[in-house]
C-alpha cells in the first residue's frame, strides 16, 4: 500500500502541491498553443489540415494512454509516475522549442501528450484517496481554481508572446518551469508502494489503443474531410468494433486494465453521461467564438485572448465556491441551475450579428462560464463519490478518456454544422442578392458581393452551430434532474475478502 495514501491520515499537501503545479504547467501549455497555430502555419509552411495535427495528435496520444493509467496507478508509486510523466512532458517541450520542421514539432507535442495523459488521472486519484467524501467538494474546488487559472491566462499570454516574439518562445517559456517542477518532484516526493503483482495485458492495450484511437481520429478528421470520407467513417467503425471487443475482454479479467464495472454505479454512469454531453456543448464557445471575433470581426489575437479572459477567470474563481456549495447542498441544485444558465447563454450566442459589441460578447461569455463552472466539477465529483476506493483509478481514467472522445465528437459535429450551414446560406444569400441587382454587375462589384455574402453566410453558420450546441446543453439539463447525492457504495468484494481473512485468522 502507498504509505502516503492512508485516507485517515492528514492529506499529503506536499504531494498535492507538486502534482498541481505539474498539471497547471501541462494545462497552460495546451492553451498557449491554440492562438499560435496561424503563425506556425506561416513559419513552417503547412496548411490548416496539417497544423491541426498538433491538436489531433495530442488528443490521440491522450486517448491511447489514459485508459492504461488505471493499471499504472495500481502498479506504481505516485513519485515514480510523476517523475516519468513530468520527464516526458519536459523532453517534449524542449524538442518542440527547437523544432524547425513540422514533423519534429509534432513529435515534441506527442511526447508532451504522453506525460500529460498520466498526470491528470494521477492527480485526480490522489485527491480522491486523500480527502473524505464530505470534504471532497472543497478540495476539488481548490484543485479547479488552480487548473482553471491556466486557460484564464493562457490565450492572453500567448497573444502577447506571438505579437512580440517567435512562436517557439511559447515552449522556451515553459521549459525552465517544467525542469524546476521535475526537480521539486524528485526531491520532495518520497512515497513508497508495496510491490503489486499485476501485469499489463498487451492485447488489451492494442484493443484499447485501436478502439479509442480510431474514434478520436475519425471524429477529429470529420470536420476537415467530411463525414462521407472513407477514412472518417472507416476509422469510426473500426474504433467502435474494437472497443466492443476491448470491453468484452476486460469483463473476463479479475483485475482488468480498465474496469467497466464502474458503470454499474448509477450516479457515476449519470455523471459521466452529463459531463460528456456538456463537454460537446462546451467546445462551441472554445471553437466558434475565436472564429467569429478573428475571422468575421477582424479582432487581433491579443484582443481575442483578452475577450476570453474574464470568462475563464470567472470559471477559475467560482471553482472553490462551487466546491463548498457542493459539500453543503449536493450536485443536483448546482447542476440544474448552472445548466439553465448555460442553455440560455448558448442560445443567446446563436443571435450574433456583424455589429454585436465586444462588451456584449465578454459579458455573455462570462455568464456562460459561470454556468459551466457550476456543473463540471460538482457533477464529476458526485459520480466519483459513489465508487468504492479500489475503483478510483478506473473512474478517473474512464472520465478523462470519455472527455477526450466527447471533445472530439463535439468539435467534429459543430464544425460540420457550421461548414454545411455556411454553404447553404451562401447559396441562399447569393441568390437573393443577384435577384435584387439591376443590370450586369462588374467583376469588382461581384467580387465585393461574394466577400460580403461569404462573411454573412459564415456568421449564420456559426449561429446555427451555437443553436445546435444549446440543444445539446438542454439534454444535459434534463439528465441533471435525476442526480442524487452520492455516498460511497459498499464494496462487496472487499467485504468478502476481509471476512475470509478474518475466518482464516480465527481458524489458525
Amino acid at each position: 500500500m502507498n504509505k502516503t495514501m492512508n485516507p485517515t491520515a492528514r492529506p499529503p499537501y506536499g504531494i498535492l502541491a507538486v502534482l498541481m503545479i505539474g498539471a497547471f504547467i501541462a494545462f497552460l501549455n495546451n492553451t498557449l498553443l491554440n492562438i499560435a497555430l496561424p503563425s506556425i502555419m506561416v513559419d513552417l509552411e503547412v496548411g490548416p489540415t496539417t497544423v491541426q495535427w498538433l491538436t489531433t495528435g495530442f488528443m490521440l496520444v491522450n486517448g491511447v494512454l489514459i485508459p492504461t493509467t488505471a493499471f499504472l496507478i495500481e502498479k506504481y508509486s505516485v513519485r515514480r509516475l510523476f517523475l516519468v510523466a513530468m520527464g516526458l512532458f519536459t523532453a517534449g517541450t524542449i524538442l518542440a522549442g527547437v523544432a524547425h520542421v513540422f514533423p519534429v514539432l509534432l513529435a515534441g507535442r506527442m511526447i508532451q501528450a504522453s506525460g500529460t495523459a498520466i498526470m491528470m488521472p494521477l492527480l485526480m486519484n490522489v485527491m480522491l484517496v486523500s480527502f473524505p467524501i464530505e470534504k471532497r467538494g472543497t478540495a476539488m474546488g481548490v484543485f479547479g481554481l488552480i487548473l482553471m487559472s491556466a486557460p484564464a491566462i493562457g490565450p492572453t499570454l500567448s497573444g502577447w508572446i506571438i505579437e512580440h516574439y517567435d512562436w517557439r518562445m511559447l515552449f522556451h517559456f515553459v521549459t525552465p518551469i517544467a525542469i524546476l517542477v521535475l526537480l521539486l518532484g524528485f526531491f520532495l516526493l518520497k512515497d513508497q508502494k508495496e510491490k503489486v503483482d499485476i501485469r499489463l495485458d498487451m492485447i488489451s492495450v492494442l484493443l484499447s489503443s485501436t478502439g479509442f484511437g480510431g474514434l478520436l481520429y475519425g471524429f477529429s478528421s470529420a470536420g476537415s474531410k467530411g463525414w462521407d470520407h472513407p477514412l472518417v467513417y472507416g476509422t469510426i467503425i473500426v474504433g467502435v468494433l474494437t472497443l466492443v471487443a476491448f470491453i468484452m475482454r476486460q469483463s473476463k479479467f479479475e483485475r482488468p486494465m480498465l474496469n467497466f464495472q464502474v458503470f454499474k454505479y448509477p450516479m457515476f454512469a449519470l455523471s459521466s453521461t452529463i459531463t460528456m454531453v456538456l463537454n460537446m456543448a462546451l467546445f462551441s464557445g472554445m471553437l466558434l467564438v475565436p472564429i467569429y471575433v478573428q475571422t468575421i470581426r477582424g479582432i487581433s489575437p491579443l484582443d481575442a485572448g483578452l475577450l476570453m479572459l474574464p470568462g475563464a477567470l470567472v470559471m477559475a474563481f467560482m471553482s472553490p465556491i462551487t466546491g463548498r456549495l457542493f459539500d453543503k447542498f449536493g450536485g443536483r441544485v448546482l447542476a440544474t441551475s448552472g445548466l439553465v444558465i448555460t442553455v440560455v447563454t448558448t442560445y443567446l450566442f446563436s443571435q450574433l450579428t456583424q455589429d454585436t459589441s465586444y462588451t456584449h460578447i465578454v459579458i455573455l461569455n462570462s455568464i456562460r462560464m459561470l454556468g459551466i463552472s457550476m456543473v463540471m466539477m460538482p457533477v464529476s465529483t458526485n459520480g466519483l463519490n459513489q465508487l468504492p476506493a479500489r475503483f478510483y483509478p478506473h473512474g478517473t481514467a474512464m472520465n478523462n478518456t470519455l472527455n477526450q472522445v466527447s471533445g472530439a465528437i463535439g468539435t467534429a459535429l459543430l464544425v460540420t454544422v457550421m461548414s454545411n450551414r455556411t454553404v447553404t446560406h451562401t447559396k441562399e444569400l447569393m441568390q437573393d442578392a443577384m435577384q435584387k441587382m439591376t443590370g450586369q454587375p462588374t467583376e469588382a462589384a461581384l467580387a465585393q458581393l461574394e466577400q460580403q455574402v461569404g462573411m454573412q453566410a459564415m456568421l449564420e453558420g456559426i449561429n446555427d452551430a451555437f443553436f445546435v450546441s444549446s440543444i445539446i446543453a438542454a439534454v444535459a439539463l434534463v439528465l441533471a434532474f435525476f442526480i442524487k447525492r452520492s455516498s460511497q457504495a459498499v464494496d462487496t468484494k472487499e467485504v468478502s475478502t476481509k471476512m475470509a481473512n478474518k475466518v482464516a485468522t480465527e481458524n489458525s
